[in-house]
């Protein structure tokens, strides 16, 4: 165990607000639980109206002051590379701490908590100076001008990120924001809210400016519904699901501000007859289980071709069996507990609605150990496409099968869903493949992989799965705004 972790959770830990840490007006806090144990292991303030008020006062004057709004975009880069420096040189304690507040394994807190994030700050630090404008021809005006575009920050923005990879996701807005000149107001869920904390001490170390990034934790219900109604912000990013999303939506109508939505998922993924089993069986498994099942574009949904479905089943079942689930610090586990006990509820209740509904449980269905939050790994047959298991995303470790024997009745099938962040497709016929991904409803498709992710590669969805992109260009434009400048030259 890193003792640099153990010393943080036995902090006193209040509120990242303008470079400092003060206590909440609320003075209440809320549990931190370790996962794999369903032990207390630390406390993070509960913040108020009060509170937010005061961060987005100071992300205010900082936006507007000289120590963040005169430097230049060089400088913001590097800057973002010193925070990525920063993250990788404590990257022992974010990971252990990422661990026992999310439950996934270690090793991927290492690469993915900890890994990502670095390759995410030097990614954005990479485009802070590369942001410009146009010039524009004006062809329609009488006369003569120079035209052209300027990229400004939005401002002040609110950033809401889950609780299924705290880190990573709160860095894939931060870094984009501070690139684009923003100032930022971070609210981790409260379920998992350790490593957004540190990271604000190590942006204040970085050299960003006080009041650039701030860290407000609580509940959803407050300080998120607050972030996305508050009249003084001027764009919230929200990671979540799409019932929540769609509050964030009512909420920020208040005064128009900017949204962007990474949401929920419900991913098809195809065997086509041709595949590559031995690389297509084991990959699929690991698309759903992969952190036990809490990842959007997660490949939920599995579509098998009728003439290989018994093998494919067979060779699935044999991998499942074979998934060692334990806790996250265990060096043999590949899956971790769930997050909490309502996510572990939660599952467990889609599962008993699916064999309600008549769905076959072929493996896993049930909760593990005396302690803890965790499920087996569960595979469910004989689903119908309006059972409530095929429909709804459960974000555990469920995958539904179903069989086809056609593409047009798998396509059909694959796009018979309110959700369109991600699919998947496996065959040999590169032809084939790129027929396929024409007609599929979804904003990130695989082929002959069941991920698909790159800070290059713009993420986000089709339907009810969000608004916007993040990553990539797309992800830093979501933080910009267009500013049009005609200049007479006559006279």
């Amino acid at each position: 165990m890193s003792k640099e972790a153990i010393n943080f959770l036995d902090r006193t830990h209040g509120l990242w607000v303008n470079g400092e840490w003060v206590q909440s007006s609320s003075e209440s806090f809320i549990d931190v639980i370790d996962p794999a144990t369903g032990e207390v292991i630390s406390a993070i303030s509960n913040a108020s109206q009060e509170d937010l008020d005061s961060c987005v006062l100071a992300a205010r004057r900082a936006l507007d002051g000289a120590a963040w709004s005169d430097i230049t975009p060089a400088t913001r880069s590097l800057l973002l590379h010193k925070l990525a420096d920063l993250i990788d040189e404590n990257g022992e304690e974010l990971a252990y701490l990422e661990t026992l507040d999310n439950g996934m394994p270690l090793s991927i807190s290492q690469s993915i908590a900890v890994g990502a994030s670095v390759n995410c700050c030097r990614y954005y630090a990479g485009w802070a100076d590369k942001i410009n404008g146009t010039t524009v021809p004006i062809s329609s005006m009488p006369g003569d001008y120079h035209a052209y575009t300027l990229k400004e920050p939005i401002g002040v923005v609110g950033l809401i990120v889950p609780w299924n990879f705290p880190l990573v996701m709160a860095i894939m807005k931060i870094a984009p924001a501070l690139a684009a000149g923003c100032t930022c107001i971070l609210k981790p869920a409260e379920d998992t809210s350790l490593t957004a904390l540190r990271i604000g001490e190590l942006a204040a170390q970085a050299g960003i400016p006080a009041g650039v990034l701030n860290v407000l934790t609580g509940y959803g219900s407050g300080v998120g519904v607050g972030i996305a109604s508050h009249p003084d912000i001027d764009k919230v990013a929200f990671t979540g699901s799409t019932v929540t999303g769609k509050a964030v939506v009512r909420a920020a109508s208040v005064n128009l501000k900017r949204v962007s939505l990474e949401l929920g998922g419900k991913a098809p993924n195809i065997i086509l007859p041709d595949a590559e089993l031995d690389a297509a069986v084991p990959a699929s498994a690991m698309g759903v289980f992969f952190n036990s099942g809490q990842v959007c574009t997660a490949a939920s949904r599995l579509y098998i071709h009728d003439d290989i479905y018994d093998e494919v089943i067979e060779r699935l079942l044999t991998f499942v069996k074979n998934i060692e689930v334990g806790p996250g610090l265990a060096s043999s586990s590949v899956l971790g507990p769930l997050v909490s006990a309502k996510q572990q509820q939660q599952v467990m209740s889609f599962i008993a609605k699916g064999r309600e509904e008549g769905a076959e449980v072929l493996v896993g269905g049930k909760t593990m150990g005396e302690k803890g939050f965790f499920v087996q790994p569960t595979v469910m047959a004989v689903t119908e496409q309006d059972m409530t298991v095929v429909q709804e995303e459960i974000f555990g470790p469920v995958l539904v099968v179903q069989r086809f024997s056609s593409v047009d009745e798998v396509v059909e099938m694959a796009n018979d869903s309110k959700y369109g962040l991600s699919a998947y497709v496996w065959t040999n016929k590169l032809a084939d493949s790129h027929k396929i991904v024409k007609r599929l409803d979804a904003g990130i498709i695989g082929v002959n992989v069941a991920a698909a992710a790159d800070w290059d590669l713009p993420l986000g969805g089709f339907k009810q799965s969000g608004w916007g992109r993040e990553n990539g260009l797309e992800g830093l434009l979501n933080y910009l705004q267009t500013k049009s400048v005609v200049a007479s030259l006559e006279g």
